[in-house]
Formats: structure tokens, sequence, C-alpha cells
């Protein structure tokens, strides 16, 4: 008897998926486990895989078509099995809703986008981004290339360790670990003018998240905001020494500390000392977090995501710092897994990398804060009875003020700004 395959629920929070690309065609043979598809969730690009063996012998919703979790999407039978009923055409028998037939009408609208390649940059690179059109003949799994694209590696570059020399996901994975993954300004998913007088461009999933996200937060949540601006000069002094003796050891991981790594540090020892701001609002209840889970949020093609850095609080800067490039360069390439960047305790929003002097962030819930990071920028400040340039940075702290009171937040902030203005104060 033939075996449906649904559309499964690929992160705690997918409710549809959009079927990127079909890895097994109609007439291929299957095993349990093989990877039948590739399937963009609200996060990421997951893997669909078969759950039985067999031969594929229905592909009901085509390439680009977004279907709910549960319904059918393909079937898995014998060779010459027949499905029966509406489950042999458009739409698998006994699925929830013809998600299928919808997505197939508005085909003719816009065709499935592919994301673009990365835009070329000395920080990103680890080999030439527009790779020379032969490269399709580089024997490699669909997965390894599609995440070399995503990163921007060659494949006639990379080592393949798959059967007779195929390039696989390890391979791809190795040589994008190579690559400094500074922050990039987001990609655009916007078409090319045309000479129509606009163009419509259909909701990503990622981007439907972000809406469903915003409107959970910005409406339900009272927001209140607090903005210090902190001294950087002992930071940029710390920083400096630390990177030369990284550099003197061999570095850390391949990269150096960013401004980023010390300040997610110092909110991370800062939210130890005020607990009261590493919290989760709970409808019926507050939960005060022992635990201290920083989320980072990374700009990515279309929108933003905040990939968790765990324990932040017991992790060295070369931890934290290696552990930030390697999450941002997965998150970019779409490769997160649910566990990397769900969790989080607070949140840090850094758009410093963007000469943004200072901006008010989204509370990310069931978060109680989240701290929005400016630029450093030299300024004239007061010094006694002179006027000396000194590295400064603006910080505005977003509190729920459910679970925040002002004095609180004020109080966390005076901590964070101790820290930054005297990086010695981290080790007490």
């Amino acid at each position: 008897m033939a075996t449906k395959v649904h559309m499964e629920a690929l992160s705690p929070t997918m409710e549809e998926g959009r079927l990127v690309k079909w890895t097994k065609h109609e007439g291929d043979a299957v095993k349990s486990g093989d990877t039948l598809a590739e399937v963009e969730t609200d996060k990421a690009i997951m893997e669909l895989v078969a759950r039985a063996d067999g031969q594929l012998i229905k592909v009901v919703v085509p390439e680009g078509s977004t279907v709910p979790v549960g319904n059918v999407v393909a079937w898995i039978g014998k060779p010459g099995e027949k499905v029966d009923g509406a489950g042999s055409t458009e739409q698998g028998a006994g699925a929830p809703k013809a998600a299928a037939p919808a997505a197939a009408a508005a085909a003719p609208r816009t065709a499935p986008r592919t994301p673009p390649p990365p835009p070329p940059s000395a920080q990103t690179r680890a080999a030439p981004v527009n790779a020379p059109a032969d490269t399709t003949r580089v024997k490699a799994s669909p997965l390894a290339r599609r995440i070399a694209n995503d990163a921007g590696v060659d494949l006639k570059l990379v080592q393949g360790s798959g059967p007779g020399g195929r390039v696989i996901k390890r391979d791809v994975e190795a040589g994008a670990a190579q690559v400094q993954h500074a922050v990039p300004a987001p990609r655009s998913v916007l078409p090319a003018p045309s000479g129509a007088p606009y163009e419509d461009v259909p909701l990503t999933q990622i981007r439907k998240t972000i809406a469903k996200r915003l409107a959970a937060s910005l409406g339900p949540v009272p927001h209140f905001f607090l903005t210090t601006e902190i001294d950087m000069e002992r930071a940029a002094e710390a920083r400096e020494a630390l990177n030369k003796q990284l550099g003197a050891e061999g570095g850390s991981g391949g990269g150096k500390l960013s401004f980023n790594d010390i300040i997610i540090k110092a909110v991370a020892l800062a939210l130890v000392r005020h607990r009261a701001c590493n919290a989760w609002f709970q409808e019926d209840h507050i939960r005060y977090w022992n635990a201290v889970h920083i989320g980072m949020a990374v700009a990515i093609e279309d929108g933003l995501i905040t990939p968790v850095i765990r324990n932040a609080d017991v992790k060295s800067l070369s931890e934290i710092g290696a552990e930030a490039r390697d999450l941002a360069g997965k998150a970019r390439s779409r490769r997160l897994k649910p566990e990397e960047y769900t969790g989080s305790t607070f949140s840090v929003s850094n758009l410093g990398m963007f000469d943004i002097d200072q901006f008010t962030a989204v509370i990310n819930p069931p978060e109680a804060g989240i701290v929005a990071i400016g630029t450093i920028v030299p300024k004239a400040v007061p010094d006694g009875d002179r006027v000396s340039v000194r590295k400064r940075l603006r910080v505005t702290m977003s509190c729920d003020h459910r679970v925040i009171d002002g004095a609180t937040g004020a109080a966390f902030l005076k901590t964070l700004k101790q820290m930054l203005e005297n990086p010695l104060a981290m080790l007490l």
C-alpha cells in the first residue's frame, strides 16, 4: 500500500512550508531517511526525508508551492502502483485542504524564486562568488550545491569526500568555515524593474513569520525605552590588546574579536546581576531564568533571524566570538537548526556596522527586553576644564513594562555601562 508523504513541521513554530526543490523525482527509488525535498520553513531551509522504502510514484505539490503542515505532498509505493482518488492528481488523498491547486493557480503570476547569490565581498569569499558556468559538471549533492551557492563557495575548489569524489554537505561546510562572516547589507529580494507599474512578490516564509511576530509584540507588549551613552575607549583598548594576543597565539578560530562579542559578554554578565531582566512573560506568570541565553539578531536576505549563544555568561570572549561567527554564517546560508535559534532569554540587536547612531528594537516575545546597539563614534566630551575626543556608543533598551519597571531597566543599563567603560569589571 502506498505511503503518503506529508509536509512535516520542520521547526517548532512552522505552520506551513514552501517546497523549494524536489531532490527526488517521480520514478526514483527511495529509502527511509533519504532526502526527498528542500523546504523553506519560517526560519531556515530544511530537508524533508522519506519515511518509507519504495519508489516516489507521485509528486503532488510542484516546486515553489506553499502548503500547510500536514498536507500530502507526494506518495511512496511500489513501482507501477496507482494511488486512488484525488491523491493521484493535484492533491494527496485525505489531505487536510487543497493548498496545492491554489499555489498552482498563482504560478503564472509569480514564478518560484531562487535566492540570489551573495554579493562579492572580500570579507565573505573563500573563493570567487561568480563561479564559472561549468561548475554544474562538478559531482555534488543538491544540498551541497545549495549551501555552496549561499556561502559563495566555488565547488570546483572543494575536495569531495563522497562516493567517487562527490562533493557532499560536510565538504562545503568545511570550506565555508574558513569564510570570515562580516555583516553585509541584506540582499534584495526584489525582481528587476520591468515596464509594469508595480511588481507583486509573494511573502517568503520568514517574512510571514516576522509580520506575525511584530504584530504579537508591538501591539500587545507595552514597550518603553531607556537610552544611555557609553564611553568605549577602554573597551577599544582591551579589544586591540586581546586581538594582538590572539594573533600571537594563532588566532581564535581564524577570527578577531569584535565589539559585538564584547557587548554580548557584558550584557550576559549584567543579566546575571539583574535577573529581573532575564525573564519571559508567560500570561499567568513570569519566568525568571537562571541560565543566560543571548539572542543575536542577524540580517539575512529577507529579514532577520536571531541565533542563540547559550550560557553566554560563562563563555570566554574567544568562545563567544567563534560561536557568533559560526551562527551568523549558518543564519545567512539558511542552515540553522531549530535548537540554534530558539530559547533565547534576552536579545542584542546591533546596527552599528550600518552607521546607525541610535535606534529602538522590537522585543522578541516572550522575552522581556532587548538592547539596540548603535555605532561607535568619536565625540567631543568634557574632561575637567578641557574637552577631549573619545569613542562613544549609544545603547537603547526596550523593556516589557509587564515585567521590567523603569528603575529595574535603568539599573541593568547602569551595570552594562560600568562593565563596558571598565572591562576589568567583567572579572569581578
